[in-house]
Order: structure tokens, then C-alpha cells, then sequence
């Protein structure tokens, strides 16, 4: 653990031991504008060594037993659950989200992930068949890949690392993973913690760097035969052109441009809460995150009205605070992408509601430099406008009417992205009859985000390719074999 004037400096993890890197990055506290960390600049240099290290520790990672591996994945949930709140702290600290959030959602999140690929790791079957005509017996094996690269993004650091690093090793793989340079430091805590886990030195390497040098480095190696990625899907077309030469396997969890569908016959007193909720959650950082609310006619107006007085009930303000619900956005750049929309939204006719521009903004004398924004509601934005296009990703949603249900599916799938929608009725019919036309990976109905982690987890379009889940990421992360034996 190195200090400099204040200022925390990470090391690369290679091989079961903290590498100093040649050049450092800037790492900022998004709710004050100061830099307060130094994340290593990797390049090829780092995630060569790296690959060196994970593809040295598969033959003995590999060779043990689901069993064996299950405890060890045990082992790390308990010692991350055990420093739960240095976790939170350090995630709310790098990532701007409330401390709540970190407390109640990421760090437990991430020991789950452990604990549940720990569980499922045990329990998975193969496929046998029978040719009594031929004599001949068929079954099926699984064995792991081989060193699996793992990039993941800035808006749930830990959780989402963890929800590649779980299955990937349960299943025998060894690991190179590349956390957002943005939001490294809980990655680093969980490597100081791997040893005293049992996990084997170079069986989880993690090397930091942006995208350009140490992501690149590591989608471009041939030594890596697959890629799992979480990000935006401009980053993943480049992915999947830079390791086409190679015929890697790759998983890519993408963006979303989420729609509510809030029939006439809705509970508003569920519907309402939750979809706030679901608009402005994480500050609006998560792909699940609900952008367009298509409301039908009947009730706009009210909902709307009640809709914008909840909105307005959500505090922004100093992240460590726990009565916060709004914490600061990730970066200065990425505020200012997302006051663009609301700009382009005003520039063509539409309406403000709450928020950006409207409403006061109150920030702690501390926090008067950080990257903050209140929830914003937007009324009468047109489909074709790119805040009804475009993945915003922050505390931005936008509400129309719609008459009819094949109008509003209609809507809902005009745009490029397929991850998550919700369904609003207390029609059991409509919403059977509505999910199943909706262009989404995950539809919910009368709620968001009740996830089980058995099911695949994915979207459509240019949301992604390949799912996520306790059989997805097992297919993912192991090679299958057919063998025939004929008696």
C-alpha cells in the first residue's frame, strides 16, 4: 500500500504480487474535482506479463476440482463481506455514488456474485445420449478455456468485475482482468485479499490502464481466447473488430435506452416510487436505468404531476452523507455530455419539468467543485429526438403519452438498443401479451430489477451478444466436447 503526499498509488497485480507501474494516471474524487489517486498507465509491457502469469497458474487452477474451487470462491466472499464498509467507503469515494447505494447494492452484490458461482459451479449437469441401433453411447464434457480477459466498466466497479471474475475462475479459468481507470481502487482491496482466500498466484490477475493502451493490449492477445466485456457499444464494435483475426469468443453486456410502458390500469402508488427509482438510481448510471416513459393518455397528466413531486423528494449532495439519494456523476466530461441532451432537448421544444436548469442546486461547501446534477424530468421530447435515441446515461428521463398497445410496442422498440424494459398493468394478459413483443433482453412487470441470477442476463440489438447467468456463464467460460464411444 503506497501513499504519496496524501494521494493513494496503485499497483498492478501480477502473478500473486503488487507490480509499480512506469507511468500513472490521474484518478479524480467525483464529488470534489481533486485527484486523490494514481492508477497505473498499463500497457502491453504490464498485460504481457500478466497473460504470462495467468496462462503459468491454468494447469494447476484448472486441475482442481469444482469442489476445491467453490470453497476458495467462499473463502473471498467472506473477507470481502468482512471489510464491507472499507469497500463501500472506497467505492462511494471513487465512484460518486451515495454511500448507501455502495452499502446496500455493490459491496453485497459482489459477495454474492462469489457465493452464487461458488454454489452453482457444483450443481451443473452433462448431456448423454443413447444409439442402441448403433451400439454407440454419446456424452458430453466441459473443460475450461484458458486465460479469460475481463474488462469491466465505471458504474458498478467491484460488483460487475466480480460478476466476471466468479464464474470465469469457478470454472477453472485463470484471469486477466482491466477495471475501469476511472473507479480502480475497490479492484485493488480485493487483490490484497486474494491470498489469504487461497486463490493461487496467477490465477486473478488485474492490470489497469484505459481502454486505448491496456485494453487494447489485451483484446489483441492471442494468448487470450476470450474476451467478456462490460461497456458502451461504440467500445465493443472495436472489440470485435480488433479480435476478429483471432476467432475470440466474446460476451458483450452493452447500452440500453430502457422504456416504461405505465398502462391506464397501473398501481401509481407501486409504479411512481419505482420508477424514479429505476430513472435516477446510481444517478441514472446503471444500463438498466429507465429513460423513456411511455404513459398512456388517461393518466399523463397525473402521472406526470406525481411523478415530478417524487423526483423532486431525491437529495443530492455530498455522497458520504447517508440521507442522500443522488450522488455525483463519474466525471467532469461526462456531466457535461449529459447537460448537453437536456439542452438539445430545450432547443427542440421540449418541456423541463425538474431539474438541470430548473431547480436550484445546493452542494455542501466542499462539494461545490464536484460533478453533481439533479434528477431531470423531460416532457414532450419526439421519438426521433436523440434524448429518446441515445443511451444519456445519467439522472435524465424522458415522458410521453401513448393511446394503444400496439402503438406504445411499436415505440418502445424504435430505437437500436434492446436491454430492459417494464411493463406497468394489472392486466395479467397485457403483460404476457406485451413482453413477449417487446425487443428486450429482460422485461419486468410491476417492478425493476428483481433479479435471479440462474436466469440469462443480456440484451438484443446493439445491447449485446451473449448472455450472463448461472448456465450462460458456465457455457461462456468452458469449451464443450461430444465423445462417442461405441461398445
Amino acid at each position: 500500500m503506497a501513499q504519496s503526499k496524501a494521494l493513494l498509488v496503485l499497483e498492478n497485480f501480477i502473478g500473486g504480487k503488487f507490480v509499480p507501474c512506469s507511468s500513472y494516471l490521474d484518478s479524480y474524487n467525483p464529488s470534489t474535482g481533486d485527484v486523490y489517486c494514481r492508477v497505473p498507465d498499463s500497457g502491453k509491457e504490464e498485460v504481457e506479463a500478466a497473460v504470462k502469469a495467468a496462462k503459468d497458474a491454468f494447469p494447476v487452477w484448472s486441475s482442481k476440482s469444482p469442489l476445491e474451487r467453490s470453497q476458495i470462491l467462499n473463502k473471498l466472499a467472506d473477507l470481502i463481506e468482512h471489510d464491507l464498509e472499507a469497500f463501500a467507503q472506497a467505492e462511494s469515494k471513487d465512484q460518486g455514488k451515495t454511500i448507501t447505494f455502495a452499502r446496500t447494492v455493490d459491496i453485497p452484490r459482489a459477495v454474492h456474485n462469489f457465493r452464487f458461482f461458488a454454489s452453482s459451479i457444483l450443481h451443473h449437469v452433462t448431456e448423454c445420449t443413447e444409439m442402441p441401433t448403433m451400439g454407440c453411447v454419446h456424452y458430453t464434457s466441459r473443460a475450461p478455456v484458458g486465460v479469460a480477459g475481463l474488462i469491466s466498466p465505471w458504474n458498478l466497479p467491484l460488483y460487475l468485475l466480480t460478476w466476471k471474475i466468479a464464474p470465469a475462475i469457478a470454472c477453472g479459468n485463470t484471469v486477466v482482468a482491466k477495471p475501469s481507470e476511472m473507479t480502480s481502487v475497490t479492484a485493488w482491496m480485493m487483490c490484497k485479499l486474494l491470498e489469504k482466500a487461497g486463490v493461487p498466484p496467477g490465477v486473478v490477475n488485474v492490470v489497469f490502464g484505459t481502454g486505448a493502451k491496456a485494453g487494447e493490449a489485451l483484446v489483441c492477445h492471442p494468448d487470450v481466447p476470450l474476451i467478456s466485456f462490460t461497456g458502451s457499444t461504440q467500445t465493443a464494435q472495436r472489440i470485435t473488430e480488433r479480435s476478429a483475426p483471432h476467432c475470440k469468443r466474446l460476451s458483450l453486456e452493452l447500452g440500453g435506452k430502457n422504456p416504461a410502458i405505465i398502462f391506464d390500469d397501473a398501481d401509481l402508488s407501486q409504479c411512481i416510487p419505482t420508477t424514479v427509482r429505476s430513472s435516477f438510481a446510481n444517478q441514472g448510471e446503471i444500463c438498466l436505468c429507465t429513460s423513456r416513459i411511455f404513459v398512456q393518455r388517461g393518466i399523463y397528466s397525473e402521472f406526470l404531476k406525481r411523478f415530478v413531486a417524487e423526483a423532486k423528494k431525491w437529495k443530492t449532495g455530498n455522497p458520504s452523507d447517508p440521507t442522500i439519494d443522488v450522488g455525483a456523476l463519474i466525471s467532469k466530461e461526462h456531466l457535461e455530455k449529459v447537460r448537453t441532451y437536456v439542452k438539445k432537448a430545450q432547443a427542440e421544444g421540449a418541456r423541463v419539468l425538474c431539474g438541470e436548469g430548473v431547480d436550484p442546486l445546493a452542494l455542501p461547501p466542499g462539494n461545490q467543485k464536484g460533478y453533481f446534477m439533479l434528477p431531470t424530468v423531460i416532457a414532450e421530447v419526439k421519438d426521433e429526438s436523440c434524448c429518446m435515441q441515445e443511451e444519456i446515461f445519467g439522472p435524465v428521463t424522458c415522458v410521453v403519452a401513448f393511446d394503444t398497445e400496439e402503438e406504445v410496442i411499436r415505440r418502445a422498440n424504435g430505437v437500436k438498443y434492446g436491454l430492459a424494459a417494464t411493463v406497468w398493468s394489472g392486466n395479467v394478459g397485457r403483460v404476457h401479451r406485451v413482453a413477449h413483443r417487446l425487443q428486450s433482453g429482460l422485461v419486468w412487470t410491476n417492478c425493476w430489477l428483481v433479479r435471479d441470477l440462474n436466469l440469462p442476463f443480456g440484451g438484443m440489438k446493439a445491447s449485446g451478444i451473449g448472455r450472463e447467468g448461472a448456465k450462460d456463464s458456465y457455457e461462456f467460460f468452458t469449451e464443450v466436447k461430444t465423445i462417442t464411444i461405441k461398445h
